[in-house]
């Protein structure tokens, strides 16, 4: 059932004060529950692993059909051929000002985690974890519990952001509201592969997809569930490293005590990089990391305590670095994504394993380049001994070096993105956000996540503010993610507000 401008008219024409937008994409909302959850049900069952792309070019045609059927001019642009397709949509309104680009991802990480409780790209309503109860929302009579959750593939990261903006934008339209700027959408299809193609696609149609702005739609919410923006991320690098034992796996009784663990090897390597409460022992490492400003100490100051929470959320008896979760967000960190030498379970033996494994990350600072950080990690692992190398090493290198680790760098480095706080438009997205959500919104200088967005900020030289809905507990880029409902329902509002009610 579609609500017309003309039915809300009439559904409000016996109030003595004129519903504002705000109301106006609530009633909306309210009455078409059920219909945004199929759609957006829809949108998570196409499979979007990013580096499938006839998945994600499937995932680009029927988003760009979706926007084409509410007005926009579409376009999919491609870095070259053979590669992940991003969606431009644009639709301007007449007397507007100001353009603004809205940014959010539509392709996805892996599902192969272990402890999905339902097939990732089969959207299951449900409970919040970790009951996860399945809930038969079709069947629900009367407006649906905001605390349910729809789990599956993307939903927080970053689908739900998708589904968010489209029916926004649906219920203004039924409202009659026009948005107050032109609209671009800028939707990648290849931020979970570390958007290597992304920024050669940007310039190549910089004029496209210039604006006067940029909201990006990436990333949860403050852990408190109240609205925040921020105003860029970290950098990343990453690598793979591999270190080597015997050419064949040996007795541990025979051998423990001759030839050397590669398990051993692979974790000495990695606690040589950091210490148990985080902090990388790389010499000079911080050097490069830009001070913190008064500015952004002050914002950080004023976000709400968590942190006694969120241990008792998690299970965790302590923490490592600051004591408040973003102050850590203003320095790098190194995290071990996975390490692995030989087996165990049903396939355990009594060997010396052959190689060890490990797969780390650095969160870059502002100041931190990923150049110099790769550098300065190899030259530390020569300086302890190891031998690089970039290939499975022959005979002749085994034997000729008593430490060998093979390193390969991620694709897709970054440097942090950093935009002012106080330039107009991130005031005015601050004040708009405001008047939808009741409070003043919370500022974040940076979120501690990675994208590739800082190259596309210094080509557009416009502003970025992040404004993110997904659940701070959404199990992004791990098994059972999810977006709660309420969340949803909250985002749609924002949004309302971002296309309707923002200006400077």
């Amino acid at each position: 059932m579609a609500v017309t401008a003309a039915a809300l008219a009439v559904a409000w024409a016996g109030s003595a004060v004129a519903a504002s937008p705000k109301d106006q994409v609530r009633a909306w909302r309210q009455a078409h529950e059920k219909e945004i959850v199929a759609d957006f049900s829809t949108l998570l069952a196409m499979p979007n692993i990013a580096t499938n792309l006839a998945d994600v070019d499937a995932n680009a045609a029927y988003i760009s059909g979706l926007l084409q059927k509410r007005g926009f001019s579409t376009e999919l642009l491609r870095a070259q051929p053979g590669t992940p397709a991003s969606i431009l949509a644009e639709l301007k309104t007449p007397g507007a000002r100001r353009t603004v680009v809205f940014y959010a991802h539509y392709d996805g990480q892996p599902i192969g985690q272990k402890g999905w409780i339902s097939t990732p790209f089969t959207p299951s309503m449900r409970t919040a974890l970790p009951e996860a109860r399945p809930v038969d929302w079709q069947a629900a009579s009367g407006p649906l519990n905001p605390d349910w959750r729809l789990f599956g593939r993307a939903a927080g990261d970053d689908k739900g952001t998708i589904q968010a903006f489209l029916s926004a934008f649906d219920a203004l339209k039924a409202a009659g509201v026009k948005p107050s700027v032109n609209i671009k959408l800028l939707y990648e299809g290849e931020e979970e592969q570390g958007s290597p193609h992304f920024g050669a696609l940007v310039a190549k149609n910089l004029e496209k997809v210039r604006g006067d702005l940029l909201i990006m739609g990436d990333g949860p919410m403050h852990p408190s569930g109240k609205q925040e923006i921020n105003f860029g991320n970290r950098g990343i690098t990453g690598f793979k490293a591999t270190v080597y034992g015997p050419l064949k796996p040996l007795h541990d009784g025979h051998y423990g005590s001759w030839a050397p663990s590669p398990t051993v090897m692979i974790a000495s390597l990695v606690m040589s990089l950091r210490d148990e409460g985080g902090h990388i022992l790389i010499p000079g490492f911080y050097d490069d990391v830009a001070p913190v400003s008064a500015a952004d100490k002050a914002a950080l100051a004023a976000l709400p305590d968590v942190e006694t929470d969120l241990k008792k959320a998690m299970g965790l008896g302590r923490n490592i670095g600051p004591p408040r979760l973003a102050d850590g967000y203003m320095g790098p960190t190194l995290n071990v994504r996975a390490i692995h030498a030989g087996d165990d379970g049903p396939s355990a033996a009594n060997a010396i394993a052959i190689q060890g494994d490990a797969s780390l990350d650095f969160r870059l600072a502002p100041g931190e380049t990923p150049a110099r950080v790769q550098q300065m990690t190899e030259a530390y692992l020569t300086r302890l001994g190891w031998f690089i190398v970039r290939d499975t090493p022959d005979l002749a290198t085994r034997l000729a070096h008593p430490k060998i680790v093979r390193i390969n760098w991620d694709d897709g480095a970054s440097i942090a993105t950093e935009s002012p706080m106080e330039s107009p438009p991130a005031k005015a997205v601050a004040a708009s956000i405001g008047r939808t959500v009741g409070y003043p919104v919370l500022r974040l200088p940076y979120s501690g996540g990675s994208s590739g967005m800082a190259e596309i900020v210094n080509q557009l030289k416009a502003p970025m503010v992040g404004v993110s809905i997904a659940n701070y507990d959404d199990n992004q880029h791990a098994q059972n993610e999810n977006l709660r409902l309420g969340n949803l329902w909250d985002g749609i509002e924002v949004y309302a507000g971002l296309i309707a009610d923002l200006d400077w």
